[in-house]
């Protein structure tokens, strides 16, 4: 296979097309924001490469040769092509996407996001299906290798070079089924480390933060099962006396979506009183799709679908 010619420069195409069209190297540098004498020194290299003068005198103007002629519209099609190719692609309109986003997170985040993804494909995109796949127990390198578009969730594990946005910071709230024992009277600590719990960890262990706040109280609670999902949890907080952890937005902010699942299946969610940390959930993507417009849509979608107050 021959080597590229070295006299093939697209530089060379977008003058050829302003002279072509112009018919005048003045008029043409102009255009091209440059001087005569370099455009008349580009005119030179056409024809050389070109093999043909291109443009002649003809009494005060200039005149294209026949093969001048045969190149004009090609050489204006070259360059069309030319500024579609390097022109940012900008945004894009949702209703002609025709993609399948995949996205990793738990259960709980991902009964509380398909709804609303879905909602808004049908809505604005509906071209778009959702693939949910389940948390990975460690840090993969799925958004790496491309095998997910976003993770969305509690990130606490990225590559460096991963993209990470915060999306909602939530409190854990007690769940219990209506007529629990604890939704009479006041919550103490102590009356909530007596309850029999479930908790919820991939891992399947069977401490966590509550646990750490009532020991310092020296308090324990009895835990009796430990499950890997919130939803099976909610569940079974929903049929019985076990108190379940379920993520609520803090008092005075609007419901979050996370906690219509226990609301759906009728759990009362008690203010727990112990200091625990808060939960922030977030996304995060790999910069291949930073400026990818259906990306961006589907970022948007998930800020809208999570931030119940409307932030995009």
């Amino acid at each position: 296979m021959s080597s590229p010619d070295p006299n093939l420069d697209a530089n060379l195409a977008v003058a050829l097309d302003a002279l072509l069209t112009e018919q005048s190297v003045t008029r043409a540098a102009a255009r091209l924001r440059t001087s005569p004498a370099a455009m008349s020194r580009t005119l030179a290299r056409l024809r050389r490469v070109l093999q043909d003068p291109l443009l002649v005198r003809a009494g005060q103007a200039m005149v294209p040769t026949p093969r001048a002629e045969e190149l004009r519209d090609e050489a204006a099609a070259v360059v069309r092509r030319l500024e579609a190719l390097l022109t940012p692609s900008g945004g894009i309109d949702p209703a002609t996407l025709r993609r399948t986003f995949t996205v990793q997170t738990s259960d709980l985040v991902g009964a509380a996001l398909a709804p609303g993804l879905l909602g808004l494909a049908r809505r604005r995109a509906p071209g778009v299906s959702l693939r949910v796949l389940a948390e990975e127990w460690e840090a993969g390198p799925a958004l790496r290798e491309g095998r997910v578009d976003l993770e969305v969730g509690a990130i606490d594990h990225v590559d460096p070079e991963t993209r990470v946005e915060e999306l909602v910071t939530l409190r854990m709230a007690a769940g219990v089924r209506a007529g629990h024992p604890l939704t009479e009277g006041t919550l103490t600590p102590a009356r909530l480390a007596a309850a029999e719990h479930v908790a919820v960890s991939r891992r399947g262990r069977f401490t966590g933060p509550l646990d750490a706040a009532l020991a310092e109280r020296g308090l324990t609670r009895r835990v009796s099962a430990v499950l890997p999902g919130h939803l099976a949890a909610m569940t079974l907080a929903a049929a019985g006396d076990v108190v379940c952890l379920v993520p609520a937005a803090p008092p005075g902010e609007p419901p979050s979506p996370l906690s219509d699942a226990a609301r759906a299946l009728g759990l009362r969610l008690l203010e727990i009183p112990l200091p625990l940390p808060p939960l922030t959930i977030g996304m995060a993507w790999h910069p291949r799709h930073a400026a990818d417009g259906a990306h961006q849509w589907l970022r948007g979608a998930v800020r809208r679908v999570l931030r119940p107050a409307g932030e995009d």
